[in-house]
């Protein structure tokens, strides 16, 4: 699975992206959004994650920009299956390039490619001090539950509240806590 946006390229890793990998994701500002990502992160959880088995109906994808000279890797997207079995998107784009819309942007590619391989609908959360990637969700048309769940976050090596999303929007959904608290100030869109 590959796609291109007009300022994107995503493709699966390969072993060669190892290095970049490591370097991009390796901030702690950026893992502790993130569920399933350890910190710090080095070279060997970059080549086990690579080394993963790509599922045909599950895109899971690294962000390259296209726009300025060579590609950058920047990010990655995809859709995992979460602890019920259902599809979950999860993104995450290296510090230096947030607030660029590379998340939003990223991740209408990955979710056109969920649903043109006919997964259903497809659920995603955010962690509560983390209001920039709800920001994201919603540009997407998803929509806040109302449900917050107790997350381990493995670069926290803590539980987190995280708000939960599904697909479609809905007036009468209730409002997303981390907005109240926080507003559209925060940078963080992982």
């Amino acid at each position: 699975m590959f796609a291109r946006t007009p300022r994107l390229l995503l493709r699966p890793g390969w072993m060669e992206d190892a290095q970049a990998l490591a370097m991009a994701i390796d901030d702690p500002a950026v893992v502790r959004n993130l569920a399933r990502v350890p910190s710090p992160y080095g070279l060997d959880d970059a080549e086990a994650f690579l080394a993963l088995p790509q599922h045909p109906r599950l895109p899971r994808l690294l962000i390259f920009t296209r726009t300025h000279g060579a590609p950058r890797l920047i990010g990655g997207c995809g859709v995992h299956l979460d602890e019920q079995g259902d599809p979950e998107l999860g993104y995450w784009i290296a510090r230096p390039y947030w607030g660029l819309g590379f998340a939003t942007e990223a991740a209408r590619a990955v979710l056109g490619m969920a649903r043109a391989g006919g997964l259903p609908a497809i659920r995603a959360g955010h962690f509560v001090d983390n209001p920039a990637s709800g920001n994201v969700l919603r540009k997407l048309g998803f929509r806040f539950t109302g449900r917050i769940e107790k997350r381990y976050s493995l670069g926290r090596d803590a539980m987190v509240d995280s708000l939960v999303f599904e697909e479609g929007e809905d007036d009468r959904m209730s409002s997303d806590p981390a907005m109240d608290l926080y507003g559209d100030s925060w940078p963080v869109a992982a």
